[in-house]
């Protein structure tokens, strides 16, 4: 795995370096975002390797399904990954290209998981006090998972807080098994 994002890196820099200085991170953002899930269907994927289809058929179908995202720098783009066969990777671009956004933003990217729907208010507490723990504007992206019976799981990047019961029960249960 870590081969495919050497690989992809040097691509997402060239996004990222297209958009960045042109204010574009974000419509960049949504055509790669787009990009990367047609080219994981199995369908695309199969048609990638099917030496009657040409690159330029694969990437017009692409760029057909991403619509009025795929502007002539994003169709010529993704016409070099094609050329290199390279479109494969795009779901490694595009998490590349978020870093790098994410950086340049000075946000976070943060998933929380809780056992219940947040509340705005409680979505408001925690915002404000993930931003102060990291020091950057946090983009919260919420699931539940009715499974952690209470409390959260907060992933930000590396970092792993699990506040849920239980997380709790399991540590309970391994110091009294340990």
């Amino acid at each position: 795995m870590a081969e495919k994002a050497t690989i992809a890196r040097p691509y997402a820099r060239a996004a990222f370096e297209y958009a960045h200085p042109r204010g574009q991170l974000v419509e960049w953002s949504g055509l790669l975002g787009v990009a990367a899930a047609v080219v994981a269907d199995e369908r695309v994927r199969a048609l990638t390797k099917n030496p009657a289809v040409s690159s330029d058929q694969v990437v017009e179908l692409v760029a057909g399904i991403a619509g009025d995202r795929c502007h002539a720098e994003a169709r010529n783009f993704l016409r070099v990954l094609a050329g290199n066969r390279r479109l494969a990777l795009l779901p490694q671009i595009i998490t590349i290209f978020e870093q790098l956004r994410s950086e340049a933003e000075n946000t976070l990217d943060v998933q929380v998981t809780t056992a219940y729907a947040l509340t705005d208010a409680q979505r408001s507490r925690l915002s404000v006090a993930l931003t102060r723990r990291f020091g950057r504007d946090v983009r919260l992206h919420e699931t539940v998972d009715t499974a952690l019976v209470g409390g959260a799981v907060v992933r930000a990047g590396d970092t792993v807080i699990d506040g849920s019961l239980k997380g709790r029960l399991e540590q309970l249960a391994a110091q009294i098994s340990g």
